[in-house]
């Protein structure tokens, strides 16, 4: 391969990324719209433990795992439920910015289509947030479950009451779960190597400790996966699409002026 051809391939890879400013806007925006989630919920704590007195018995006649049991597990050693309390609290949100901070800059021809899968599980899950506010299992008490993380530390979290950082009636779906499962998905579908399969270890670990540490329910992960299958099918065609044009207005809602025009040809 000649030094034309190899400054060419990086040329055009280069066309494939949007403008970095768009990007950092919309990824700021999503982040944001993540945590004004808490304001829709406010008067509608009632409906929150309600539905999850429903899903709790919805799980039970779905004969689903209980979830009081998984913690027993994590509860057997100290060091384990403080790892998972660690991992619940810190690999969240720098994952996924490491997941598009990679796939922009490494796999663009595969950025735009998990970028907006991610955008649009984001504005999903909180739809779902305000047309059913739900309490997670670590708030009630008659479960036989405590919350982790305010016992062996650390805490993400402040009473319910006062925290306004955070939407803590919002387990339904799961967005640790789906966000995992996104990164895991993508960099499946955008490595070569015959280990990318273990990055599954990660939705799958997620799911482990979300439900043991009482974070959520089982049927909030199983929703949150079910919704990343239904936005991976439904998004399989931007990868037939020409890597030369932008295709239309993306599901984030950003349009062709927002990227680099396509080469035209000599």
């Amino acid at each position: 391969m000649n030094t034309g051809t190899v400054v060419g391939e990086r040329e055009n890879t280069s066309r494939l990324r949007p403008r970095a400013w768009a990007e950092l806007l919309l990824v700021l925006g999503l982040f944001l719209a993540y945590k004004a989630g808490r304001v829709v919920v406010d008067g509608r704590v009632g409906d929150a433990y309600a539905d999850a007195d429903l899903i709790w018995h919805l799980e039970r006649a779905l004969r689903l795992p209980d979830e009081a049991d998984l913690q027993h597990l994590l509860l057997s050693a100290e060091a384990l439920v403080r790892a998972a309390n660690v991992y619940y609290a810190v690999v969240h949100f720098p994952a996924t910015i490491a997941f598009l901070v990679y796939m922009y800059w490494f796999r663009p021809e595969h950025y735009l289509r998990f970028r907006r899968i991610l955008a649009w599980l984001t504005g999903m899950g909180l739809l779902i947030h305000f047309l059913f506010p739900l309490a997670p299992p670590r708030m009630l008490g008659s479960l036989g479950l405590i919350d982790t993380a305010e016992v062996y530390g650390p805490s993400v979290y402040g009473p319910p009451q006062t925290d306004t950082l955070s939407n803590q009636y919002a387990a339904m779906p799961s967005l640790h779960v789906g966000w995992a499962l996104v990164i895991a998905a993508g960099l499946i579908h955008a490595t070569g190597t015959r280990w990318r399969w273990l990055w599954l270890a990660h939705p799958l670990l997620t799911m482990l400790v979300v439900v043991g540490t009482a974070n959520h329910y089982w049927l909030d992960g199983i929703i949150a996966a079910t919704l990343v299958g239904v936005l991976l099918v439904a998004t399989s065609r931007y990868e037939h699409a020409s890597p030369r044009v932008p295709v239309g207005i993306g599901l984030a809602g950003i349009d062709q002026r927002d990227f680099p025009q396509a080469v035209k040809p000599t």
